[in-house]
């Protein structure tokens, strides 16, 4: 039986349920940002989320962490 959820991925639900957008399309918005800009450093895809799609800090830094763990697995 698995345990609780744990890390970035614990947000997901929440993130899910304050800005009514799957974390999987959040993602890609992340991935396209990256694509376009591949220098990005992950503080400034947690202030571009904040600024330009009104997440708090918790929620777009667990989003950046989540899918720049992914990227690198």
């Amino acid at each position: 039986m698995a345990g609780p959820v744990k890390g970035p991925a614990s947000y997901f639900p929440s993130i899910e349920a304050t800005y009514g957008r799957p974390v999987a399309e959040w993602q890609a918005l992340l991935r396209e940002q990256r694509s376009q800009n591949p220098g990005v450093r992950h503080s400034e895809q947690v202030a571009w989320l904040k600024a330009e799609h009104g997440l708090g800090h918790g929620h777009a830094n667990a989003l950046v962490a989540a899918t720049r763990a992914e990227d690198e697995a």
